[in-house]
């Protein structure tokens, strides 16, 4: 067992592994798939470059340590579809079954957004 083993197992024990370990146990989500969500959140989130890129990397290896990259995939479709305009989005918007997972992703998006200390939404 190395050093790092042995850090990871404690923190394993205090529930901060995904942070403290780069997110050793966290779902594996692509590499292009976390660019894009971190340079998103850059733009929603403008400030410090190297802060902002800690904070938004941070808050997407929180996203992966609560859902699995095809759980994250269909939520976030589901909530950008939302924007679509005309009868189209409306049919989306009124759908029942989607509000669950809509509700489910933002809620999500909130903890991760607390847990890094990105305020309370987009700008």
């Amino acid at each position: 067992m190395t050093i790092l083993d042995s850090r990871c197992r404690r923190w394993l024990a205090a529930g901060l592994l995904p942070l403290m370990c780069g997110g050793a146990l966290a779902n594996d989500f692509p590499t292009v798939e976390r660019v894009l969500y971190v340079q998103e959140c850059m733009r929603n989130f403008p400030g410090p470059n190297f802060e902002m890129v800690n904070k938004c990397s941070c808050a997407l290896d929180h996203l992966a340590s609560e859902v699995s990259y095809d759980e994250y995939v269909g939520m976030s479709t589901i909530v950008n579809a939302l924007s679509i305009g005309g009868e189209r989005g409306n049919d989306l918007r009124d759908n029942e079954t989607l509000k669950p997972q809509v509700a489910r992703y933002r809620a999500l998006q909130a903890k991760a957004r607390s847990a890094c200390f990105l305020g309370s939404g987009p700008r």
